[in-house]
């Protein structure tokens, strides 16, 4: 089963001022967020990672630079995974964006918004490569991987929405922070969510186990909750 580490790029300058940064270029994390991404890349220092891949935008390549570090992992950078194209919106300060009546459909039935402009993307778009390039992921690197996803906040939202079985409309529950760390892995039969928003935890746990007996229904949650770790699913 792929287990997927989605990893949210460190904080930017566009996120300290509260501008909303899209696909412009050039935005690069801020001191705070490079030392987000070097605490984060120390944490999964000692995880045998299969490959990173990345969102094309700068702030992620930075990050994925700090994850990589000296290690030999082949990186791979997919569109598929870049953040939303909010057109119009692009570049604009957060408390302008929030009067807008638009701001209210994102908030409240994000599945329905569509960002102005030619180059606007919906919501729903959005989560919809996002989820394809996981699973094209979860195929091209092979079952026993274990890979890094830099990617966006809404994205990265997005994609776990999906993988708990969550409407769109109620993804705005979810709380993805610079520099996190949410886990999914994927067996044959669904998703399992490990972790989400992660800034400071252990990630020993997430290390591929050996293989032993093979159970009879792999995918299979473990009635009453395991013994942690992960080691429900792992062989």
């Amino acid at each position: 089963m792929a287990t997927v580490l989605l990893v949210r790029h460190g904080r930017t300058t566009a996120n300290a001022s509260g501008t909303l940064a899209g696909w412009t270029p050039g935005v690069q994390l801020d001191d705070v967020g490079r030392d987000q991404v070097d605490s984060l890349a120390t944490r999964i220092s000692l995880l045998p990672l299969t490959a990173v891949v990345t969102s094309p935008l700068e702030r992620c390549r930075e990050t994925t630079a700090a994850v990589v570090g000296q290690r030999d992992i082949a990186v791979h950078v997919d569109d598929d995974v870049a953040e939303v194209r909010y057109g119009e919106w692009t570049g604009e300060p957060l408390k302008t964006l929030s009067k807008q009546p638009l701001w209210k459909v994102v908030q409240q039935h994000p599945s329905a918004a569509r960002f102005p402009g030619e180059d606007g993307e919906s919501l729903a778009e959005m989560q919809a490569r996002a989820v394809r390039a996981i699973r094209h992921w979860n195929d091209e690197l092979g079952k026993d991987a274990l890979y890094v996803v830099v990617s966006h906040g809404d994205v990265i939202k997005a994609v776990l929405a999906d993988a708990l079985g969550l409407h769109l409309d109620q993804f705005q529950r979810i709380v993805v922070d610079p520099a996190s760390l949410s886990v999914v892995q994927y067996s044959p039969t669904r998703p399992f969510v490990e972790r989400m928003n992660d800034i400071g935890g252990d990630v020993t746990g997430l290390k591929p186990r050996k293989r032993g007996r093979r159970r009879s229904a792999e995918g299979d949650a473990v009635v009453g909750g395991g013994a942690g770790s992960g080691g429900r699913r792992r062989r």
